[in-house]
């Protein structure tokens, strides 16, 4: 049965000459591999470019559980993007962003809380002028929330480590290696309760929030099997030097 829906792009890559093989996080479906054909003449209906990453698309499609490519009816343009494919710094974080889900969401079912937080940031994202040089940090700790591992941010109290394995703040550090001094758990933990709004009163040099990006990567190769290592993050950590 045929069924619309929203979906955010998350990689595309060439398939022969006129196809492309995308996998996109849909709201009505989790996470899917779509086969999909591009028209050779400029005046086909479905376009190339609605296959950039983190573009949201409203497609319409038959999901047939024992295929593993499945085939698209109808796709169009949900929210065109006014800034972030002509803009270098937006540009960088929403390449690292759609790589992230990539890996992270890999096996993810229908979730719609999970597919309107992904589809409000990245509208927030592409609609703000200024003040989101924090935004893939807030990201990706607020993420945690719909994948399991958010730390009570309750049980925190001044002075405490953070277990990056146990997701929980303690008083004295565990028996591994794999914890924050209270120094960055307490930066953790802030950035934990802000949103994008107010990330902008949170400021950090340079080195801070490379080392705040290399710690939430850590967090989730601990909670997420097989997490790789990321090609895009060169480049989002030279941003702001």
């Amino acid at each position: 049965m045929l069924t619309k829906t929203q979906a955010i792009v998350l990689h595309a890559i060439k398939y022969g000459e006129t196809r492309l093989i995308v996998d996109m996080f849909t709201k009505v479906f989790g996470r899917q591999a779509f086969i999909v054909s591009i028209p050779k003449t400029p005046r086909g209906k479905v376009k190339k470019q609605f296959f950039q990453p983190l573009t949201i698309l409203e497609i319409e499609t038959d999901i047939r559980p024992r295929q593993q490519l499945q085939k698209l009816h109808d796709v169009r343009l949900a929210a065109p993007f006014a800034s972030i494919p002509f803009e270098p710094d937006k540009l960088a974080i929403s390449l690292f962003v759609a790589e992230f889900l990539y890996y992270a969401l890999r096996s993810e079912q229908r979730n719609e809380l999970l597919y309107e937080y992904l589809e409000n940031s990245i509208v927030w994202l592409d609609g703000q002028q200024s003040s989101f040089a924090n935004f893939h940090l807030v990201f990706l700790l607020r993420l945690t929330r719909f994948l399991g591992f958010y730390p009570n941010l309750d049980d925190y109290k001044d002075g405490d480590y953070f277990d990056l394995r146990e997701s929980v703040f303690m008083p004295m550090p565990p028996v591994h290696r794999d914890f924050l001094h209270p120094e960055e758990a307490q930066k953790v933990q802030l950035m934990m309760r802000m949103d994008f709004p107010t990330m902008h009163l949170f400021r950090m040099s340079h080195q801070e929030r490379n080392r705040l990006l290399e710690v939430s990567l850590k967090y989730y190769r601990l909670h997420l099997p097989d997490f790789p290592e990321m090609k895009s993050i060169e480049v989002l950590q030279a941003l702001y030097q």
